[in-house]
């Protein structure tokens, strides 16, 4: 009876270890090394209190004792052996073809795209606005808190973070839990739209709950031998949220050269789920490789092309991505973009990579320029006295020139301008309060500066007709007239087919265009603009449009 009893508790007991660290039943994990040894030494200890062997004699002595240290010696020799044979010391050419970058033409693949498509904000200002939001839903703020995930997304098109709501604490999951988690936060990066998203169905399965609705412990009770790198949340076409689950897919060794294999993706709401092969991914999801994945796979590609020992001593044509990185959508995925530099520190990049988060698709495109680092700091320099930190740049085409482009914040994380910085001349700095307003000094800067020929700043849309409103304002120091036009004269020209008019909204800044202090409600103006809503942004004034480059130069001192 006592040792049916001492059975039952080994039992227990490694239950209860597993059912708190999930180690996946599969010889690739190394939690399931450690897992086994711990059993087998707690076996060990019970044995020998059980039999109250208390000196090493004893021990040696005991034939159990001794097979049971035999294999946990065994465990310790294969799990070491395993590691050593599974690193880049002995694989180095094999971790180097992880991925095959393809080389390609940045012109042709990176588009000029339309304002509506470019993620303005970094990860920490939408938690800013994500946590804001939270603060004004006055009915959850005291059961629930913001979930720290803020995945990025393209949603219908359109560039997206969301995260779950989770509950604020142990006693508000007790509260909480029968009913589950009634929200999400969604995010318009490029709009800065904030919604909380209320559900007819709640969350029920998340990282928040404590026991079997856990999602880790929900995942490893359905799919025991599955190693899960990490989860994200994200919603399909219709709004549904849904945990993206891949599964590490160990090529080298028994645990070297990590890729992903399949993706397992979980109704939030329902806890059902589906089981795919990484190529069979369904297109609505953006991340089966986490960034840090793909970052690191780039870097084996780049360190190991010379094998593992010349990474570390000579370094002889070493590559490595640099310090930070950023999303891109393009066809409807997303893309992790890193910058790719030397080893020898000249804070220079030779080139840089975009690399597909749902297919590890990567794509190198040579481009020599300034370091991400250093376009932020020139950025900064333009808006020293304001004291404005730049978020880590997007890469765009501007006027077929690689351009950095990255928001400026306050103290308090608020995006206040935007700032365009020419990759291979990193002193042509460009500063906005509007991503348009950002673009039109950007490239008047190239046609000034001989980078790009034939860049026009005037826009062909103009519109002509009484100045029906008129208010000053001031932002930022600078004094702003924002007008209405209208009349029985009133005419727009040059919108493209599909564009409507409508009642624009005109914002003519008095630093560039000082002639408007002279006009009044009803006078006849002239206004070349481009299109934006609510406000549009005004590129000249009068009937004549100013030549490229000429009326009013920037500088970049």
């Amino acid at each position: 009876m006592k040792k049916i009893a001492a059975g039952l508790g080994i039992l227990l007991l490694a239950f209860v270890y597993y059912y708190i660290t999930l180690p996946a039943i599969n010889i690739h994990e190394s939690g399931f090394w450690f897992f086994l040894g711990t059993v087998v030494v707690l076996l060990l200890v019970i044995y020998a209190v059980r039999k109250r062997l208390r000196s090493p004699q004893e021990i040696k002595n005991s034939k159990v004792m001794k097979a049971g240290l035999f294999l946990v010696l065994a465990i310790i020799v294969v799990y070491g052996v395993g590691t050593l044979l599974s690193s880049p010391i002995v694989n180095a050419k094999k971790y180097q073809q992880l991925v095959t970058p393809e080389e390609r033409d940045f012109t042709e693949d990176i588009k000029e795209i339309s304002y509506d498509q470019i993620p303005l904000l970094d990860k920490e200002s939408a938690e800013l606005l994500g946590n804001r939001k939270m603060g004004s839903m006055v009915d959850m703020v005291s059961q629930f808190e913001v979930s720290g995930l803020y995945s990025q997304i393209n949603y219908q098109g359109q560039p997206y973070r969301v995260t779950p709501l989770v509950y604020a604490s142990g006693i508000k999951w007790l509260t909480n839990q029968k009913e589950g988690i009634p929200a999400y936060i969604r995010i318009d990066m490029a709009t800065q739209n904030t919604e909380l998203v209320k559900l007819d169905k709640p969350i029920k399965y998340s990282e928040s709950e404590y026991f079997n609705r856990n999602i880790y412990r929900h995942l490893r009770f359905k799919y025991p031998t599955y190693m899960f790198d990490q989860l994200s949340f994200e919603i399909d076409d219709e709004g549904t949220p849904y945990w993206i689950c891949p599964v590490k897919k160990f090529n080298i060794g028994l645990f070297g050269g990590q890729t992903i294999g399949r993706v397992v993706i979980c109704n939030a709401q329902t806890g059902e789920t589906k089981d795919y092969k990484i190529e069979d991914c369904p297109q609505w999801v953006d991340r089966a490789y986490p960034a840090d994945l793909l970052l690191e796979l780039y870097n084996y590609h780049g360190m190991l092309k010379n094998g593992f020992f010349n990474s570390v001593l000579g370094q002889k044509g070493c590559l490595k991505t640099t310090d930070g990185n950023n999303y891109l959508a393009l066809d409807d995925d997303v893309w992790v973009y890193t910058g790719v530099t030397s080893v020898s520190g000249d804070k220079s990049n030779v080139g840089f990579v975009l690399m597909n988060q749902r297919t590890m698709e990567t794509r190198y495109y040579a481009c020599d320029g300034a370091q991400e680092r250093s376009a932020m700091d020139s950025a900064e320099g333009q808006v020293q006295n304001l004291k404005y930190q730049a978020a880590f740049p997007l890469l765009l085409n501007i006027s077929d020139q690689p351009t950095y482009f990255m928001a400026l914040k306050d103290g308090a994380g608020l995006v206040k301008k935007y700032a365009m910085v020419n990759v291979q001349k990193y002193q042509t700095v460009a500063i906005g309060d509007t991503v348009a307003e950002c673009e039109k000094n950007y490239e008047k800067l190239l046609a000034d500066n001989g980078i790009a020929s034939g860049v026009g700043t005037e826009s062909d849309i103009s519109m002509t007709g009484t100045i029906e409103k008129m208010a000053q304002a001031v932002i930022e120091g600078n004094s702003h007239f924002y007008i209405t036009l209208g009349g029985e004269n009133a005419e727009v020209k040059g919108l493209e087919a599909g564009q409507t008019a409508q009642k624009f909204i005109f914002d003519i800044p008095v630093t560039e265009y000082p002639e408007i202090v002279g006009y009044d409600v009803g006078d006849s103006l002239t206004v070349h603009f481009i299109p934006e809503e609510p406000i549009s942004t005004v590129t000249a004034l009068g009937d004549k449009k100013p030549e490229t480059g000429v009326d009013k130069k920037e500088t970049t001192e």
